[in-house]
């Protein structure tokens, strides 16, 4: 009897733990369901047998300052074409690159410079780390042989796609983008739009057709002498003819606005207060340049005009000195304001020069500050001003030293952002900046109607990017956000985006073609995965 005891007590021990287990398995099972599998890849309605795209250089791939094999076979059509090959795509041709090393050369003659690499603390030129390298793409030897479903041109405005020779060597370089001479082969003369439309294809993307527009301007820091913004009329025009000709045999198609350039690291890396007091090259110099701006602020307040005076902090970071070209030209005021001042000979003689040379002294100073002023939060300085500021203005330091001026005092008042205001081209003041977003949303209006009209796809690049530069944007497990260098989203020169940046991009593609068209690439997986897209090219890669 114990022993049946003992018996019926193991097995009931036995049906009280498999139960447990059972219980267990069960609370596994509804916390962690198995996954419903993925439907097949559907193309919906769309038809990707053909696929073309066309655009500036995010559709050529362009990144690091440069175009490269590896950025190309990372541009985002071409993950694209990836993904519509498993809905019925086709074969994808793109005008390759001869080496990883990028730049571009004519007959010879370097055109442009290779990449920008990660240097430890910034980008820097890839020759600065491996040393010389011969640029062995070149517009004159070896452009390859089309036609292409990438017609992706670096550089191009919209009307540039509808410019007949803009491809033609015989008009380089006046006239013709070296990128585009790389396409036209047996046809110089034809316009990209021809290369692209007389393809037939059954779909096409066309993205930030017009961000060159507005980009030229806003990277010369609103200089309209070097650059100007596309006026709304010849944007129009361009960008419907564009939209006109490759929807004309019917095909299909996804189209992306242009986002507030001003937004990206090439405009808000750089800090307006870069002046740093315990730089020993300006720190030491703060209480002798003070008491010389102390003289120009009493004409400034005199003159009514005291929210231009000039400050330097011996405790914290101080703002750039600037000429902003849309405040009132005092110059005129203030030479006259000086040469008024009984004491301003005695400024003059404690700068080591003699009194005599007041007048000199105020038409000088008149000059260089009647437009000037220190930077503030509204401003933005342009990546390359960080290798300016703090600089000798070699064309002014001659100007003074022509007028009669020592060459050591010279120097001291010919530093970039400090004794002598940043140039127009290194900065982006307000009214420029509200100019340049007019312009941007004067084109995405169009470029949204004409999509809608057309029953296109429709990827709102704008607000992405918005999303990016504020909050930041998740793609898988990665955070990114348009931080230089490290935010992940966009490369070395600050304005082009990284293998990862263009990998979004071709999901923010695929989530709108599936919106439109009915595919399924998003609820199939059949997208790109950040994990597979790097956000930074070895300076070795061969």
């Amino acid at each position: 009897m114990k022993q049946f005891k003992y018996i019926m007590l193991a097995v009931l021990t036995l049906g009280l733990v498999a139960c447990e287990n059972e219980l267990v398995e069960d609370l596994r099972e509804r916390s962690n369901p198995t996954p419903d599998p993925l439907p097949d890849p559907s193309a919906g309605t769309a038809d990707f047998s053909n696929y073309v795209s066309i655009g500036p250089s995010f559709t050529a791939g362009f990144t690091d300052n440069g175009l490269f094999i590896a950025a190309q076979e990372n541009s985002f059509p071409n993950i694209l074409a990836q993904q519509f090959a498993n809905v019925g795509g086709g074969e994808f041709t793109q005008p390759w690159m001869s080496d990883n090393f990028g730049g571009l050369a004519a007959g010879g003659t370097r055109i442009t410079n290779p990449r920008l690499v990660f240097g430890g603390a910034g980008p820097v030129p890839l020759e600065s780390v491996i040393g010389p390298v011969t640029v062995g793409t070149d517009i004159v030897l070896n452009n390859p042989t089309g036609p292409f479903n990438n017609v992706g041109v670096p550089g191009a405005k919209s009307f540039h796609f509808i410019a007949p020779g803009y491809g033609n060597i015989a008009n380089f370089p006046a006239a013709a983008n070296p990128y585009a001479v790389r396409l036209t082969g047996g046809t110089p003369d034809a316009t990209v739009l021809e290369l692209a439309a007389s393809q037939n294809p059954t779909f096409f993307t066309a993205d930030l057709i017009g961000g060159n527009d507005v980009l030229g301007y806003a990277t010369q820091g609103g200089d309209a002498s070097i650059d100007q913004i596309t006026d709304q009329a010849t944007f129009d025009f361009a960008f419907n003819t564009i939209i006109t000709t490759m929807t004309a045999n019917g095909a299909q198609g996804a189209v992306t606005n242009i986002p507030y350039v001003t937004s990206l690291p090439y405009f808000t890396a750089v800090p307006v207060d870069a002046l740093d007091p315990s730089n020993p090259a300006f720190g030491p110099l703060i209480p002798t340049l003070n008491g010389i701006f102390g003289q120009i602020n009493l004409v400034f307040e005199a003159l009514g005009q005291g929210d231009r005076a000039i400050v330097f902090s011996e405790t914290s970071a101080s703002p750039v000195v600037i000429r902003d070209e849309s405040l009132t030209d005092i110059s005129a005021q203030m030479i006259a304001a000086f040469n008024a001042s009984p004491t301003f000979p005695f400024f003059v003689e404690s700068l080591g020069l003699p009194a005599a040379a007041a007048p000199l002294v105020a038409n000088l100073l008149g000059a260089t500050y009647g437009q000037a002023r220190q930077a503030n939060d509204n401003d933005l300085l342009t990546l390359p001003s960080s290798t300016v500021i703090g600089t000798v203005n070699s064309d002014f330091f001659n100007f003074l030293t022509g007028n009669g001026i020592p060459a050591d005092l010279a120097g001291q008042f010919a530093v970039e952002g400090i004794t002598y205001p940043l140039d127009d081209r290194w900065v982006l003041v307000p009214a420029e900046t509200d100019e340049i977003a007019m312009a941007v949303d004067g084109f995405n209006a169009t470029i949204a109607n004409v999509a809608a009209a057309n029953g296109l796809a429709f990827v709102d690049v704008n607000a992405i990017l918005t999303e990016a530069s504020t909050t930041g944007i998740m793609f898988d497990d990665y955070l990114m956000n348009t931080d230089l260098v490290f935010g992940g989203l966009v490369s070395l020169d600050g304005i082009h985006l990284t293998a990862r940046g263009y990998a979004l991009m071709a999901n923010s593609f695929l989530e709108a073609i599936d919106a439109t068209y009915g595919s399924n690439f998003m609820a199939s997986d059949n997208v790109a995965k950040a994990g597979d897209f790097p956000t930074n090219y070895s300076p070795l890669l061969q």
